[in-house]
Order: structure tokens, then sequence, then C-alpha cells
């Protein structure tokens, strides 16, 4: 079972409810539990039909990071404004 069926039956939600919350056909949120990776963009919008929140936090061995705006890092790094090192 993947994790989006997993959350979905957590939420006592069926495909329908779903896909009738989000705005889509059945097929497409069966679609989207069946993929084993997505966007978090996609992640997203799937745990905030359920009623939730995505939160992702970064751990390091010195401690963690929460990101809350992976939107705001991709424009950064589009732009410039943040490198790589490696």
């Amino acid at each position: 079972m993947s994790q989006g069926t997993e959350l979905r039956h957590a939420r006592h939600l069926s495909q329908e409810q779903l896909a009738q919350t989000l705005s889509v056909k059945q097929a497409a949120v069966s679609k989207l539990e069946r993929r084993t990776d997505m966007y978090i963009s996609s992640l997203r919008n799937f745990i905030k039909a359920m009623g939730g929140d995505l939160e992702i936090t970064a751990k390091f061995p010195d401690g963690a990071i929460q990101i809350s705006q992976f939107e705001d890092i991709a424009a950064k790094t589009e732009r410039g404004s943040l490198t790589s090192s490696g």
C-alpha cells in the first residue's frame, strides 16, 4: 500500500471524496497514489485536501532546519542566489 493510500485511509476518505476536494477525477487520485515519486507541491495539495499540512525538515548532525517554502528555494536557485558547494 502506498503512503498516499495509507494517508487517505487514515483520514477515512475514499478516492472519490478526495477527488472531489481536489477538483479532479477519481482516476487522477488513483494515479497519484500509485506514484513512487511526486512533486512536493502535489504532495502538499494531496495532504491539504485531507485537512493537513505538510512539514519538511532537513536533519543534520548539528541540528535540524524546517523547510517551509520550497518555492522560495527554487526561485532563489533559479536566480543564482543560492549556490551549491562540492
